[in-house]
């Protein structure tokens, strides 16, 4: 009877344990990319490394007119996208939507952007920012 109660209470105690949600990393995104629809006389690169830290930068005529640091990060099993450029402070884009190819990230105290999304198309990295949700 002793044996049939601690087999009981093992069961009941891992069958009330959350599940973790299983979390893609965006591996899609390692490479070098380069704006395509870029203001003329502006040249954007962004590069990811294995390790998913990234570095976007825009040149004018050689010089680096705008730089922000990419990387991903856990908090508390929650995977967000760390952004630090103009302001001091990182900025964290938490990861709600994902594939195998694509992700969404939002911070809806963000000023701008609130929301961002990342997307492999035919071989392209596609990067939409936006004020509101799409």
């Amino acid at each position: 009877m002793k044996l049939l109660f601690i087999v009981f209470s093992f069961l009941l105690i891992t069958s009330c344990q959350k599940e973790k949600p299983s979390t893609l990393i965006p591996n899609f995104l390692v490479g070098d990319w380069i704006r395509v629809n870029e203001e003329e006389g502006n040249i954007t690169y962004e590069t990811w490394n294995t390790n998913l830290k990234g570095l976007g930068y825009t040149l004018k005529e050689n010089d680096t007119i705008f730089k922000e640091k990419l990387s991903f990060i856990t908090v508390k099993d929650t995977l967000f996208l760390k952004v630090k450029g103009i302001n001091d402070t990182a900025t964290l884009f938490k990861l709600t939507q994902q594939t195998d190819s694509s992700f969404v990230c939002k911070n809806p105290k963000n000023e701008f952007p609130k929301t961002i999304q990342y997307y492999l198309e035919n071989e392209q990295l596609k990067a939409i920012v936006s004020a509101n949700n799409f």
